[in-house]
């Protein structure tokens, strides 16, 4: 399994430059089309969040994914070259399962990151660039992210991004009694913050989204007025806060239209909380006299003050993450082995049927009760002999020797490369785009999963 990571999250970049990276929703299962597209890439699925970027791959050898960056979102890679991190193997392992348990998130246990990964997931499956491998690292992953849930409290006093930056409004104002909210954009993050702004005590929530029925919908819940996006510039001044979290590719909000908005609110302040990636609000709003701007890059110090007492069970979650990593990697060196062993299997079952076929033509008419004694005889015989080369597989499956070993038992039990295919992979330890049925299915534990695919190889006999 070649798995390649390549992203920039809130850690590695600041928002100016994830921005320049970030797919919209609407875009993700175009851009993973595109992805699986590049030369070399056998399987893709693509993260993009308002605090990461990430594109995971499965590759048939190494595959330097700038070219597809620059290419498809346009931007010199060179120029954000230090923001960008990469992994292989086992830290892509490692970082994926941290990511989908909200440990890599800018608040660490917010329960949003496991959905966004979810649609991620199902994307690639339905445009078929989630095939074995990413299947089942992504299915594992969303395993470990409950069981990092269940086994810890780091999801006590769930706090979101839409929180926080309600939390920031209330540290501006003191309190949002009798304040007046403009949410501009209807997704998930506006409707989680429009909830927290009614149970906190805004007066008045107006909701405008380009889908005029959408912003009725949300309007309609926290009990607040949704206004046609057409009308954004003209009724936006009213409100004393605007948290805005739209999908639009560049500014909807830039200098001139703050200064129309304190124009007519005669210089009363007026604050903008922007939670989207690319921004909202453009940077040069913040220059003029009453209007105040925060990004989501500035909700970190309020993170810290909410989470700050999480510390412990984010401990206690990357000690779990470290045991999935390796039982992950043992299941699937376990797996390397199972193309070879099948075919081993297959042909020494070839051979004792034909020996069979011709003891019975020397032996004339048999009772039911001989030919099942033969059978079970000559099967007992070849899984004796079989039985220690499949054991010699297993116990170098996931190393170097594994090649050797497959290579060797190929030539000594007259098994051509041919066979190996029809069974799984084109060489040892690449498995095909489409596997033995049995290898992807989930279980209860990763030890049935494991006897699941060895016992589906030894009934293909």
């Amino acid at each position: 399994m070649n798995l390649h990571l390549v992203g920039v999250n809130h850690k590695s970049a600041p928002v100016e430059v994830r921005e320049r990276l970030a797919i919209p929703e609407w875009k993700l299962e175009e851009a993973t089309r595109r992805l699986l597209e590049y030369t070399g890439i056998r399987e893709c699925v693509v993260f993009s969040t308002c605090n990461r970027v990430e594109f995971v791959v499965s590759t048939e050898g190494g595959v330097a994914l700038d070219g597809f960056i620059g290419e498809y979102l346009q931007t010199d890679v060179s120029q954000i070259r230090d923001h960008i991190y990469e992994y292989r193997g086992d830290e892509v392992v490692r970082h994926v399962f941290r990511v989908a348990a909200s440990l890599d998130s800018m608040i660490v246990g917010e329960p949003q990151i496991l959905g966004q990964v979810k649609q991620a997931y199902n994307i690639g499956k339905a445009v078929g660039s989630v095939q074995s491998n990413l299947d089942a690292l992504l299915s594992r992953a969303l395993s470990v992210a409950k069981r990092v849930r269940t086994e810890t409290a780091i999801g006590s006093s769930a706090v979101s991004v839409a929180s926080v930056a309600v939390e920031l409004a209330k540290k501006i104002f003191g309190s949002l009694q009798g304040r007046n909210v403009y949410l501009v954009g209807a997704g998930k993050m506006s409707e989680l913050a429009a909830r927290h702004l009614r149970s906190h005590g805004a007066d008045t929530i107006f909701v405008s989204n380009r889908t005029h029925e959408r912003a009725q919908q949300m309007a309609e819940s926290v009990s607040g007025s949704a206004i046609h996006f057409d009308r954004l510039y003209e009724t936006a001044d009213q409100a004393d806060i605007v948290i805005t979290s739209t999908g639009a590719p560049h500014a909807i909000f830039r200098r001139e239209h703050g200064e129309m908005f304190m124009h007519r609110r005669k210089n009363r302040p007026m604050f903008f909380i922007d939670i989207a990636v690319p921004r909202d609000v453009d940077a040069a709003m913040s220059q003029v006299d009453g209007i105040f701007v925060y990004d989501i890059d500035d909700l970190q110090q309020v993170v810290e003050a909410n989470v700050s007492d999480r510390g412990r069970e984010a401990e206690r979650a990357e000690l779990l993450i470290e045991e999935e990593v390796v039982r992950f990697r043992r299941r699937i060196q376990s797996l390397d082995a199972v193309p070879t062993i099948v075919a081993l299997q297959n042909r020494v079952e070839q051979i004792r049927q034909a020996e069979v076929e011709r003891l019975r033509a020397k032996l004339g008419n048999l009772s039911p009760e001989q030919q099942s004694a033969i059978d079970n005889l000559t099967r007992s015989i070849v899984n004796k002999i079989v039985h220690p080369s499949i054991s010699a597989l297993k116990s170098v499956s996931g190393s170097e020797q594994l090649i050797a070993t497959a290579e060797l038992l190929r030539n000594l039990f007259g098994i051509e490369d041919e066979s190996v295919r029809r069974n799984g992979t084109s060489s040892v330890g690449k498995r095909d785009k489409n596997p033995a049925s049995g290898e992807n299915k989930q279980s209860s534990s990763e030890d049935n999963r494991e006897s699941e695919v060895t016992q589906k190889a030894t009934s293909r006999r």
